[in-house]
């Protein structure tokens, strides 16, 4: 009975239509050129509502304000864009309204109705709204032909464009697309390109609280068959701010944005099952949870928000990830959607906040906004004992995070993050800044301390970093130097790898074809990276690991990107890493001597790298990554010849299907005779077909196949590696495995608008003996049903 009413309820399939005659447009009240910079926009304020349907065919569109004469951003800024982009905008006392006519002269439109935010493959349009106009931060909302919606927010914070191998090229930041704001659009395919209509309530937006409100704006259009990138502000990529070049909403006044007061209370309903002390399969249900949100605007520019019980996020597995560096943590992005709501305001230099670090919370509560050119964002949560460090009390986290304008674009922030744990604590202060001079040429730095106190322990530590940019066109230039005390500790935030100084040196060159070339641009690059033990840096000693990359990248002609690396390095020996570490000499009297693992004094590395990324084409789009060469083993700590590759396809047979493909692998073989010390695979397989614009499937299928040789001291002796076993009380052999493990999922999803939801799925884990051989060897350990239904009450 469910799944007809929801298809009942969904929003009918939208198949490409015909291309119809287009009617005649209106001329507008206000043309706003952005190639000749008529860059303040004065929209009329109308007392009108419309349908939004995709067709801007009402009387009201004629009086519009009409921004148009768009330029090229990507590859190439400074010229004319090839298609024509129309943008009509004007608002009502209740919303803003903008009606796109995307012009399309030179291929096909790729449209497909895609899920929220999976809209990268298709055309689509970004409209930027710098609501507090301070150049530095902005809402995102998107929309692909069909109106289908991407959202998200956009704060510069300087971020580095670059994956450490190929070419940090000069681009915007990339948005954050985690935020769900309510807007209605909707779009269509026409005759000469495509038309979308766009309502946004000013309840889904902070602004400032003035009688007379005046806003950043910019429009940027994708066009995907030639890989372009369009902007309405005649935007320079030789620029430390993207969004500080934007235009402006001027003289909107009377904005009546009423109470916003949003309820979502939220039922979960889990069942979980696994094989008994008898080895039958058993199912163990739990009560359902309630829980649910609160959201509430208590001024234009505030908004408090509180959670009792929040409601899990997990309706698949991470995507998998493998390690270069056994020291350094792997990153999983948060998901909960109280925590995504304002999360860009809680953005710190070195990750010092870090949500997914509250576990379970049984309650929490938020207050994010702006006042007086101050970003002001609160977190308290109230934590399940899973997080606690004895299992014995509920942790308390308070996490305060406040930014300060400082002139045209640069900006100071404070941070401060306490976990309470009984009698146990983790408390950090941090001061940063980014400084930006001559609109080109950036300076931030960061100082921050801690103190952690562990049962009858209390340890004090910093971390400081410091960076100068010149973000050219042509050339630019980066400097860096970072350190962190073994004894920081960030329990709110997330550390890498903590106990090191790191330094980077950068310089980038950029070289410029014709519009008509085969290449647009080709950027090479030259990056000096030194990394210390901590202790050793203040002593002024040697770095433990030294690189050169040289790196090239090309933009080609139709959206294709080409890379390729070579990477000289070496690696010091980390007596921290090993420290548990021997290893089993025989004696002449036919015994074993268990002696002390000391390791070779220095690796060198010679690795070389590939990349390519195809075009997004209307059914494909594809990318490879490839590094091969002599890189270090870390499992015994000895040289290596590596291949790492990670290869994606993204299949788009119709416009409601997609199927997309990745491929992880990760293999070391040892120099001396060529046997593996150790292999990962991890495929994964992702299927979802969209029934309507808010009802999918989804199915996603992840492999990861893990092996590993008996360990040796393969540089020196050639005998075998002990580890000692602290269960055990002595050393152990560090002996060879392997581990199979696959994980499907499954899931129905009636998402109308965010809050609103029905997820109805099922995972299970499974393992067998031999890698990747399916079929009936695959063993079932674990598996699980869950149902969550929340609805979203807007006041």
């Amino acid at each position: 009975m469910l799944l007809p009413l929801l298809l009942a309820l969904g929003t009918p399939a939208h198949a490409i239509p015909a291309r119809p005659t287009e009617p005649p447009t209106a001329p507008p009240s206000t043309v706003y050129s952005g190639r000749q910079r008529e860059l303040d926009v004065r929209l009329p304020r109308l007392e009108a509502g419309v349908e939004i349907d995709g067709r801007l065919d009402e009387p009201v569109w004629a009086q519009a304000a009409l921004l148009t004469e768009f330029s090229q951003y990507a590859p190439m800024d400074g010229v004319p864009a090839q298609d024509s982009t129309e943008v009509l905008v004007w608002y009502s006392p209740t919303a803003i309204h903008f009606g796109i006519r995307a012009h399309e002269a030179h291929g096909a439109v790729h449209a497909t109705l895609a899920d929220r935010d999976r809209i990268g493959g298709d055309d689509y349009v970004q409209i930027f709204l710098g609501t507090f106009d301070d150049g530095r931060q902005a809402t995102l909302f998107g929309v692909n032909p069909l109106g289908v919606q991407e959202d998200g927010s956009l704060v510069e914070t300087g971020r580095v464009q670059s994956n450490g191998f190929n070419a940090a090229t000069v681009t915007r930041e990339a948005p954050d697309l985690s935020p769900d704001f309510i807007f209605q659009s909707k779009g269509r395919v026409t005759a000469s390109g495509y038309e979308v209509e766009v309502r946004i309530p000013f309840k889904s937006l902070r602004y400032q609280g003035r009688a007379e409100q005046r806003w950043g704006i910019n429009v940027l259009r994708r066009v995907q068959h030639s890989g372009y990138e369009d902007s309405w502000a005649p935007a320079r990529r030789a620029a430390a701010s993207f969004l500080g070049q934007s235009g402006r909403l001027v003289g909107l006044t009377d904005l009546r944005r009423g109470l916003v007061l949003d309820l979502n209370p939220v039922v979960t309903q889990r069942a979980n099952g696994g094989p008994d002390s008898l080895g039958q399969w058993d199912y163990h249900r739990d009560h359902a949870d309630v829980g649910g949100n609160v959201r509430w605007g208590v001024t234009n520019n505030l908004t408090l928000n509180g959670t009792v019980n929040p409601d899990f996020s997990q309706v698949e597995a991470d995507v998998g990830q493998v390690a270069f560096d056994p020291r350094s943590a792997l990153f999983f992005p948060e998901r909960r959607p109280f925590f995504l709501e304002g999360i860009e305001q809680f953005a710190v230099p070195s990750q010092l906040i870090y949500t997914r670090r509250i576990v379970q919370p049984v309650a929490a509560t938020k207050l994010t906004g702006k006042v007086s050119g101050t970003d002001i964002a609160f977190l308290s949560a109230v934590d399940d004992t899973l997080s606690s460090f004895t299992r014995q009390y509920h942790p308390m986290f308070n996490i305060v995070r406040v930014q300060r304008d400082v002139g045209a674009q640069s900006r100071l922030g404070l941070a401060y993050t306490d976990k309470l744990d009984g009698a146990d604590f983790n408390r950090v202060a941090s001061v940063d800044g980014r400084i930006v001079f001559r609109s080109l040429y950036t300076a931030q730095f960061q100082v921050a301390g801690s103190r952690t106190r562990l049962g009858p322990r209390t340890d004090d530590g910093p971390l400081w970093n410091a960076a100068v940019a010149r973000n050219g066109r042509a050339f630019g230039f980066r400097y860096a130097l970072s350190g962190i005390d073994p004894d920081f500790r960030a329990l709110s935030g997330f550390i890498s790898r903590p106990g090191i100084v790191n330094s980077t040196v950068t310089h980038r060159y950029t070289l410029f074809g014709a519009q008509s070339s085969p290449v647009q641009s080709l950027t090479t690059d030259l990056t000096l990276y030194g990394t210390w033990n901590y202790r050793r840096f203040t002593r002024r000693q040697d770095a433990m690991e030294k690189k050169a990359h040289v790196n090239l990248n090309a933009a080609l002609r139709g959206g294709w990107q080409a890379g390729g690396s070579v990477l000289v390095e070496t690696f010091g020996y980390d007596d921290a890493l090993y420290a548990d570490y021997a290893v089993a000499l025989p004696t002449a009297g036919g015994g074993v001597d268990t002696v002390p693992f000391t390791g070779t004094a220095r690796l060198p590395n010679l690795d070389y790298v590939l990349s390519l990324n195809t075009p997004q084409f209307k059914r494909f789009a594809g990318s490879a990554f490839v590094l091969w060469g002599r890189d270090e083993n870390f499992y015994e700590w000895a040289s290596a010849n590596i291949v790492y590759a990670e290869l994606h396809a993204d299949w788009r047979p119709t416009e409601k299907v997609r199927v997309s493909g990745q491929y992880l692998h990760q293999q070391f073989d040892r120099r001396t005779d060529g046997s593996t010390v150790g292999l990962r695979r991890i495929p994964r397989l992702k299927l979802e077909y969209q029934i309507a614009r808010p009802l999918f499937v989804r199915v996603v299928g992840q492999y990861d196949a893990y092996r590993e040789d008996d360990r040796r001291d393969d540089s020196r002796t050639g005998a075998p590696l002990l580890i000692y076993d602290p269960e055990v009380g002595d050393y152990v052999r560090a002996l060879g495995f392997a581990t199979n493990d696959f994980r499907a999922d499954w899931l129905v999803s009636y998402q109308p608008s965010p809050g609103t939801v029905i997820f109805a799925g099922y995972g299970s884990s499974m393992e067998e003996r031999q890698a990747l051989r399916f079929g009936r060897s695959l063993r079932r350990t674990a598996d699980g049903f869950f149902v969550k239904v929340s609805y979203l009450f807007r006041v």
